[in-house]
């Protein structure tokens, strides 16, 4: 009449909830049952682990088993319940000492031969339990993964006889060891292969220093995708929390593949066709989005009025508060996003608005009805805004190949590094902290343009904060009146206006 416990977790975003598996082999007619909330995956592993101990010749006692996953109020979900369920009723049935297991918690999908599979949230498990001051039995596959770790006692291993052998002293499994930390940069395109486009690429430089959205619009065939792609080059390594943070949703995921972390900011660029929970999270078990996968990243959107309006409408809030949330009827699920923005975009459906001899019979209605897809509060979001005109076909062979994306990169880790040392992103700066980095003349001219440019307090907020990064990749402790009236060239709304 005894009780087997397990520990195992569920998962709340990247946060871990303890989960208790629960065991009791009494007497009564034979049968399995599972309580506590379980899905369908959950419910399922019945017949997987009776399949797995049988495949090691063992086979289920013909009486009344009870399997509980406290809490009860909580739901549970996914496959990874598997290997905690067949370990605490292998102890149930006195085939592994219980003993050995109350140290531990567990995660692992069982194959139908006993084999344990990969799944998902190994890394916030792993360091769950060692929060929890507890070991970690998981899929050999992943044993890299759990042991970042650090001193964690992992158990990774191939299927349930290597388990079992191991529990009673008849084979020790070796522990794990993480891999190593990818930091190239190789196979990341170079700036100077985008020839011309000197505008376009300052901009992209300035974007990339202060972490501000940028859209870039043009007609087919300027170099908008190629530009936007050259940026993953010029940011800089993520810190080690950083890394930590964007490996534990990929982990979530289920996309740390071989538990490999980077130190390289992620880049996402999602066909205009992703739906809204594609785009900012959500399914059945709310599953991280592509705004949480660019996390301390970027988040590329091409050709942007393609997309949806609601997925469009959902980046609202993230992009002000740097994480999303996601609401259900049983729990709210928020997962980090704090990305930066890059966007592009044709001035129309046609792409030549404009062009005379190219421009479609609807022009300019077409450009308008084009324009009216993204909405004034999304592109009052969007810090700056420039145009690219394409280079003809004859010059670009004659354009000289511009600055390497090593040369940009080093002004860009410079000005990153004067953040830095401030505490806070330009992007992430407050109003009371920029006015006194503002010279009187900047100042002054700020406060014109936030008349004569109609800016919203948003949009002056954020002109002050592009004024910053360019003051800080020229080094300078104080925003000039250049650096300001650049900015203003970014935001300005006939710009939008001519070019969108």
């Amino acid at each position: 009449m005894s009780i087997v416990r397990l520990a195992s977790f569920a998962f709340s975003g990247i946060e871990t909830v303890p989960v208790e598996v629960q065991v009791q082999i009494t007497g009564g007619l034979p049968a399995f049952i599972l309580v506590g909330l379980p899905d369908k995956a959950i419910t399922e592993s019945r017949e997987r682990v009776r399949a797995a101990l049988n495949g090691m010749g063992l086979s289920l006692p013909p009486k009344r088993i009870l399997v509980n996953l406290a809490p009860a109020s909580l739901q549970k979900e996914g496959s990874h319940f598997d290997l905690p369920i067949a370990l605490a009723l292998l102890a149930a049935m006195d085939i592994v000492p219980s003993e050995e297991l109350e140290g531990f918690a567990a995660l692992g999908e069982l194959a139908l031969d006993g084999a344990i599979g990969p799944v998902a949230g190994i890394l916030p498990a792993a360091l769950g339990a060692a929060e929890r001051e507890l070991g970690l039995i998981c899929p050999l596959a992943q044993g890299g993964e759990a042991a970042w770790a650090g001193s964690v006692e992992i158990l990774a291993a191939r299927d349930l006889p290597q388990i079992i052998a191991h529990l009673n002293g008849k084979q020790l499994l070796s522990a794990p060891q993480p891999p190593a930390l990818e930091t190239s940069t190789a196979g990341q395109a170079c700036l100077s292969q985008v020839r011309g486009q000197e505008a376009a690429k300052r901009a992209l430089e300035i974007a990339a220093a202060g972490n501000h959205n940028l859209l870039l619009s043009g007609p087919p065939g300027a170099g908008k995708s190629m530009l936007a792609s050259r940026i993953a080059g010029l940011l800089p390594d993520l810190t080690p929390a950083q890394a930590l943070e964007v490996s534990l949703i990929r982990s979530v995921a289920g996309l740390l593949e071989g538990g490999r972390i980077s130190s390289r900011p992620p880049f996402r660029s999602p066909h205009h066709s992703a739906s809204q929970a594609a785009l900012v999270g959500g399914g059945p078990k709310a599953r991280p989005g592509e705004i949480s996968l660019a996390h301390h990243g970027v988040l590329f959107l091409d050709e942007l009025p393609e997309f949806g309006r609601p997925a469009l409408e959902a980046l609202r809030q993230p992009l002000e508060t740097g994480f999303c949330t996601i609401s259900r009827a049983a729990a709210h699920v928020s997962y980090p996003a704090r990305f930066q923005l890059i966007a592009a975009m044709n001035p129309c459906r046609c792409g030549h608005l404009g062009e005379a001899s190219r421009e479609c019979g609807s022009a300019p209605r077409c450009g308008e009805t084009y324009q009216q897809k993204l909405s004034g509060p999304l592109l009052d979001r969007i810090d700056m805004v420039i145009g690219m005109a394409p280079i003809s076909p004859g010059e670009i062979a004659r354009v000289p190949l511009g600055e390497s994306s090593t040369t940009v990169a080093a002004r860009v880790t410079q000005a990153r590094t004067r953040q830095r040392e401030r505490g806070v992103s330009n992007a992430e700066e407050a109003l009371d902290t920029l006015v006194p980095a503002l010279s009187q003349e900047a100042l002054a001219l700020a406060d014109r343009a936030t008349t004569q440019l109609a800016l919203s307090n948003r949009g002056y907020v954020r002109c002050l904060r592009v004024a910053r990064t360019i003051a800080d990749l020229e080094e300078s402790d104080v925003v000039k009146r250049r650096h300001m009236a650049e900015a203003l060239t970014y935001r300005h709304r006939s710009r939008l206006a001519a070019l969108v």
